[in-house]
């Protein structure tokens, strides 16, 4: 088995005014030769929006991109005619493919809006461009994790153009859960939202990720109050 650990305090950073945000991996201006991606796992950004304030229309294309929002609300616009509002408990998943224009705004003025941006490079290029957006309450139970994206229109969550699979686990209770991977040629990224866990013998705490590749299996112990976002992934592209 292989890990490497991103602390907290060693991520990059970037502050707008109206946009603070943390970087796992290499982005914008931020720049680690060492820290470009996980597998195919390419940014985790965690991102605060200050209130009446958001982002305006850009383009992506050839990227999944998913928002898990963590406190408050964000308006979303896109060109294929999306107009949705995402908020704490919901996960959004936006495939850009050939090519897509969208804008996030937090219309609340007296309340910042935190959210998880994570980008996955797909195993296909070029496809129509798609917007799915559910709410993870509705399949979610505490003190497990919970699949809320898979490869499989048919299968639990969201799905994406990659084989990759997330499960988020709100924990009111000490647990102590195994994770079996779904292919050897994967990884899995763990990003401690809130409190604190073991992942193995690693200790955990709020915002530090760790990724684990060529095992089958990882064992975590959550701490009461802790929240825990697994990504699986291919390792190579």
């Amino acid at each position: 088995m292989k890990t490497v650990l991103h602390k907290a305090n060693t991520r990059g950073h970037a502050s707008h005014g109206w946009l603070n945000s943390y970087h796992t991996f290499s982005f914008a201006n931020y720049y680690n030769p060492e820290r470009m991606q996980f597998g195919v796992l390419r940014v985790i950004n965690d991102d605060s929006v200050a209130g009446g304030k958001g982002f305006g229309t850009h383009p992506h294309e050839n990227m999944e991109i998913i928002s898990i929002p963590l406190e408050g609300e964000l308006e979303h616009k896109d060109s294929m005619g999306n107009i949705a509002r995402i908020k704490a408990g919901d996960i959004q998943l936006m495939s850009a493919g050939t090519g897509v224009y969208h804008s996030e705004y937090n219309k609340n003025h007296d309340q910042e809006v935190k959210f998880l941006q994570i980008w996955i490079i797909p195993n296909k290029q070029a496809v129509e461009p798609r917007y799915h957006q559910i709410s993870i309450a509705d399949i979610s139970k505490q003190n497990q994790l919970n699949q809320i994206l898979s490869p499989s229109a048919s299968d639990q969550g969201v799905w994406i153009h990659q084989d990759a699979w997330f499960s988020l686990g709100e924990f009111n209770d000490t647990t102590t859960c195994s994770y079996q991977l779904h292919s050897k040629d994967n990884g899995v990224y763990a990003f401690v939202i809130e409190g604190n866990a073991m992942l193995g013998n690693q200790e955990l705490q709020a915002r530090d990720g760790m990724g684990v590749w060529e095992t089958s299996a990882i064992e975590i112990k959550a701490e009461k109050g802790s929240k825990i976002l697994l990504m699986e992934v291919p390792m190579k592209q």
